[in-house]
């Protein structure tokens, strides 16, 4: 029943006709049998008269029972209707507004947006709807609790409301994401960049519930729609504005969240792009479409080949063999990048058992896949499911693993070594390793980061921080491999420095399992004359570059 309907229904109840009847008649009666039966019955008390006719008498108290019921049943009704009233303003309420924060909720939201737009086409002004998501909002209850969180929640609609113009729209869609509907001067563009910035101040830090800081960070999205001078529809249409913020907001947060972006038309086609590409990706695990590629692991003493890091690599009908800095971020964002990682290793354990038992394999882990406390146990599983001995395997994870619940990855990497797995630490120096994780986390091997390794190319260049690296794997026993060995300059500089490991361009570029297993059977380094594998490379790499995809640091089971 809509709430105008409501509204006429206690209107209606408020004038009972029944009560109002019962009333009337009463003090019709009362008044007519009243004006004889008093009269007599003061007479009769003063000696001078017979007294009331008892038929009049007796109709004048069945009159003020009346009365005493018409009243009664009048005070019922009010209080009744006070009562529906009441919960029919906190139905509407709830209706409309999100009980933990207060704001409006997404429904209304909508329907007040429209009301927002009609005022702004009356007036020549133009209308902007910003979508406001808190970036990596579940860490924040998965670390401080969920009251935390909801505290947190509350403290940014409050923040959002003190910078808002007056007019403007506050809603709380769900979730940690928030909207925010203003009008403004279409001549003046400008004023909606300065409420943004007032946003970020206002909400840069944030107490918990306990007494902790928060940190937090907003991607923001912002569409508008343009009135008086440069219309684009003369009917405004809200789900298409509150559409194109949403597609500003997802732009903002893959380039690198904590910002905010105006939409653009060529967001559509771009987003369009990402959503082919995530069909294509979860058609492409189940078609074995990803394969592996695998680069040279050296001894830069004596030169002998020591293993292989495996790589991932896409072979894609449409794109053609795609590199893993186009598909892994975004297969980490699906919620994939277990299954894919777990299909390409599958593939490598098939491929190494024909190499020579002293190979080693080193497999890239993406820090998604450590948030899941069983993948030690599904590691394990793998390998006794595969036959392939756990010696051999080393895992290779990032320093940005380490953020998300210290405890749990040292446990998950305690359980592994047991296993006789061994675990490095990648792309070390690039990323947030203290002394102190190096220390409680018991890894096995450093691998500086390339960017280190390049600057050692020039003889004089400085070497501090590789030098620096050495000595601290020294002086906790771990031993060390060199990335992006690129040319024989750096290779000889590396050699001076001690006994690593290395790789490299320098070695040969990554290769199909076809031309590993070519290779070892030239050096006689295979364990058997089993099957050749049958992998091979595609008419072309497709780069994140050629995709339009911004580059992204690898952190998953695959390296550019």
């Amino acid at each position: 029943m809509a709430d105008s309907d409501k509204a006429k229904e206690l209107g209606k109840a408020d004038r009972d006709i029944v009560a109002l009847g019962i009333a009337t008649a009463s003090i019709i009666l009362f008044v007519t049998a009243g004006g004889q039966v008093v009269p007599d019955a003061v007479l009769a008390i003063m000696g001078k008269g017979v007294g009331p006719d008892k038929l009049l008498a007796n109709a004048m108290l069945l009159n003020i029972v009346l009365l005493v019921f018409g009243w009664r049943r009048y005070r019922e009704l009010t209080d009744e209707i006070a009562e529906r009233r009441k919960a029919e303003e906190c139905a509407r309420r709830l209706a409309e507004i999100d009980p933990l924060t207060g704001c409006l909720n997404r429904r209304s939201m909508a329907e007040r947006t429209a009301e927002l737009c009609d005022k702004a086409a009356a007036s020549n002004r133009a209308v902007a709807y910003a979508m406001i998501d808190l970036d990596d909002f579940k860490r924040v209850n998965d670390v401080n609790g969920h009251a935390a969180g909801d505290g947190m929640l509350v403290q940014i609609a409050q923040r959002l409301q003190q910078c808002l113009p007056e007019n403007a729209l506050l809603a709380r869609l769900g979730g940690d994401e928030f909207a925010i509907v203003t009008m403004f001067d279409p001549a003046h563009r400008e004023h909606i960049d300065d409420l943004i910035s007032r946003i970020y101040d206002a909400t840069g830090a944030l107490a918990a519930s306990s007494g902790p800081v928060i940190g937090t960070t907003l991607s923001i999205g912002v569409a508008a729609v343009e009135s008086g001078g440069s219309p684009q529809d003369s009917k405004i249409n809200v789900q298409t504005l509150m559409h194109h913020a949403d597609i500003a907001m997802y732009h903002a947060k893959k380039q690198g969240k904590d910002r905010y972006s105006w939409f653009e038309p060529s967001m559509v086609s771009e987003l369009r792009m990402r959503h082919e590409l995530e069909a294509s990706i979860r058609y492409g695990i189940a078609a074995g479409e990803f394969v592996p590629y695998y680069e040279q692991q050296i001894d830069l003493e004596t030169g002998e080949l020591v293993g292989f890091e495996m790589l991932a690599r896409w072979e894609s009908p449409k794109l053609g063999l795609t590199l893993p800095e186009v598909f892994i971020p975004i297969a980490e964002e699906m919620g994939v990048i277990g299954d894919l990682s777990e299909g390409l290793m599958i593939q490598a354990f098939a491929d190494a058992r024909n190499w020579d038992p002293a190979l080693t394999l080193a497999v890239n882990i993406s820090p998604i896949q450590l948030r899941d406390p069983w993948f030690a146990e599904k590691i394990l599983k793998l390998l006794v499911m595969h036959n392939f001995p756990p010696q051999r395997l080393e895992i290779e994870i990032t320093e940005s693993c380490m953020l998300d619940n210290v405890a749990m990855v040292r446990s998950m990497i305690e359980n592994l070594r047991t296993q006789g797995i061994r675990i490095s630490l990648d792309d070390f120096g690039a990323g947030y390793s203290t002394l102190e994780q190096l220390r409680a986390l018991p890894f096995d091997r450093l691998k500086i980061d390339r960017s280190f390794i390049a600057e050692v190319r020039s003889p004089h260049s400085s070497t501090k921080i590789v030098d620096a690296i050495i000595s601290l794997g020294n002086g906790l026993k771990l031993p060390i491999t060199a990335e992006g060995i690129e040319d024989e300059q750096i290779l000889e500089r590396l050699k001076s420095m001690g006994n690593l490991k290395g790789q490299g361009y320098y070695y040969g570029h990554p290769e199909t399992a076809a031309q590993v297993h070519e290779r070892l059977t030239n050096s006689g380094r295979l364990a058997s004359s089993g099957p050749s594998p049958d992998h091979g490379r595609g008419p072309g790499i497709v780069s994140a570059h050629d995709l339009g995809v911004g580059e992204q640091p690898m952190t998953a089971s695959g390296r550019a």
